[in-house]
């Protein structure tokens, strides 16, 4: 599927829930990997906000593009960001969404007025 660049420069991007291993097991409780260079992910809640409207996402960044110095609530940078479609049967029903992923994450300053 195609991936989408989603420009966030005019955006104001909070962080609600702390980086935490991505299973991709759950039963197992097998952390997600990088298909191409191994590296285990991590999964992060944040809020996105832009043009007065509100969304809640739940990012994928690998390990290393998790910077230090993040707090909950605080403003963040996210680099290269990216949606991407997908599609599934699971138990027998059709399921869709979209997913997203960032190189990195980083703590970020606000500007006054960003937040209306």
């Amino acid at each position: 599927m195609r991936s989408i660049r989603v420009e966030t420069s005019g955006a104001t991007v909070l962080l609600t829930e702390a980086p935490e291993p991505k299973l991709k097991d759950r039963q197992t409780g097998e952390i997600a990997k990088d298909a191409q260079s191994g590296e285990e992910l991590m999964r992060l809640g944040l809020v996105y906000i832009d043009g007065g409207e509100s969304s809640l996402l739940q990012v994928t960044v690998p390990e290393s593009g998790v910077t230090e110095g993040l707090a909950l609530g605080a403003p963040v940078a996210l680099i290269g960001l990216i949606a991407r479609p997908w599609e599934s049967v699971f138990n027998g029903q059709q399921r869709h969404g979209i997913a997203f992923r960032a190189e990195a994450i980083a703590p970020a300053a606000i500007s006054v007025g960003a937040v209306a």
